[in-house]
């Protein structure tokens, strides 16, 4: 477990400096809306208050304006299926922010410990996630499987 929150810090560090493993490209071969792919979770269980989800998430830009370097602005968005609002991450940018190159690569994301909402010694829920490039373009919108959260 150590070495998982080992792991998991030094992602989120990373994740937090932009060193999240872009690949640029010099003419515009994708889409100028940001897609992603969720390629796998950190756990399946969780329990409250003390597990952090990772996302390991792959991603395409055509124009490469995924992040910014404004930590109020966030980019990612991770919405629980128990509530009804999406809650939001920082991403720093993750080409220059005055280049207009195509990027791919990969991400971290690094959630929030969560709880259960009712009484039960156990709950189960499904995150779904997209991001938001800085001219407002949305990604396709993907989700884990179902994870269960317990006491």
């Amino acid at each position: 477990m150590k070495n998982e929150q080992i792991i998991g810090s030094l992602c989120a560090f990373l994740l937090c400096l932009g060193v999240a493993c872009t690949k640029q490209t010099d003419d515009l071969s994708f889409d100028r809306a940001p897609r992603i792919t969720l390629d796998s979770i950190s756990h399946d269980t969780l329990v409250e208050f003390q597990d952090r989800l990772l996302l390991y998430l792959s991603y395409e830009d055509g124009d490469g304006d995924l992040g910014t370097s404004d930590p109020d602005v966030n980019s990612v968005f991770v919405k629980d299926s128990r509530l009804s609002a999406a809650d939001p991450y920082y991403l720093p940018p993750l080409a220059p922010e005055d280049s207009e190159i195509s990027i791919q690569g990969n991400l971290i994301i690094e959630l929030n410990p969560t709880f259960l909402l009712g009484n039960g010694d156990e709950e189960s829920t499904v995150f779904s996630l997209f991001i938001v490039d800085r001219a407002g373009n949305e990604s396709n919108v993907t989700e884990t499987g179902e994870i269960l959260l317990v006491r």
